[in-house]
């Protein structure tokens, strides 16, 4: 047996070790994995503030259709006293648009010229908003109890106004607006039209205020007409 000589010995193979990330590479990961969560919040953001856009104009446009069921069942103008022109000192003074005397909130109201004007909500000049039988819409908390004011009575809808207009138009033109007190003389074959023979049309408008929201914001405007 020969002895095993120095040159004869063949040096073990060394094990490379593992490389690791290089500054580079962690950098690149961390990009993509930052640009990843952005765009997954971002679309949540987004998922969340047109939910929340859709929840508002479906709330919007029942309030607003609710002023339109209660005009529905009223005349256009007062049942009893009508809509007139009285002469007061040689000069024609309307009589009979807007609230007669005695009515005050939406339950006295008997016709729609009464509508002019009224704002129901927190931001009007009436409590609101209000439902087609002119009762108010109280704000309710998520479990279903109606929220209560410091006296013990309900309050409406937090930061909706309903803001009603009601203006005279062309009967032959809708887009052309009369003043409430326009009639038209007889001429030729022309009967004449008198101040109460005029279709209305309805304009409401529903805003919303929220809770850090400097000025109410329009949701939802619905118009129609009273022939």
């Amino acid at each position: 047996m020969m002895p095993r000589t120095a040159s004869s010995r063949r040096p073990l193979p060394r094990r490379a070790g593992r490389r690791g990330f290089t500054l580079l590479e962690t950098s690149m990961a961390l990009i993509i994995i930052g640009v990843g969560v952005l765009a997954f919040v971002e679309a949540q953001r987004s998922f969340m503030s047109n939910n929340e856009w859709s929840s508002q104009t479906a709330r919007a446009m029942y309030l607003a259709n609710e002023i339109r069921e209660l005009s529905r069942r009223l005349p256009r103008h007062d049942p009893v006293t009508g809509l007139y022109l009285e002469t007061v000192d040689g000069n024609p003074v309307l009589r009979g648009w807007g609230p007669e005397a005695g009515e005050i909130d939406a339950g006295d109201f008997d016709d729609i010229d009464d509508l002019d004007g009224a704002v129901f909500g927190l931001e009007g000049n009436h409590a609101g908003p209000i439902d087609s039988y002119g009762n108010l819409i109280p704000e309710t908390n998520a479990a279903g109890v109606v929220a209560l004011d410091e006296e013990g009575h309900p309050y409406g809808l937090a930061g909706w106004t309903q803001s009603v207009k009601v203006e005279k138009v062309d009967p032959f033109n809708y887009s052309t607006v009369r003043a409430p007190a326009f009639k038209e003389d007889p001429q030729g074959s022309f009967p004449g039209r008198r101040v109460d023979q005029y279709p209305l049309r309805v304009t409401v408008s529903v805003t919303y205020r929220g809770m850090f929201d400097s000025e109410p914001r329009e949701i939802a405007a619905v118009s129609w007409i009273v022939p």
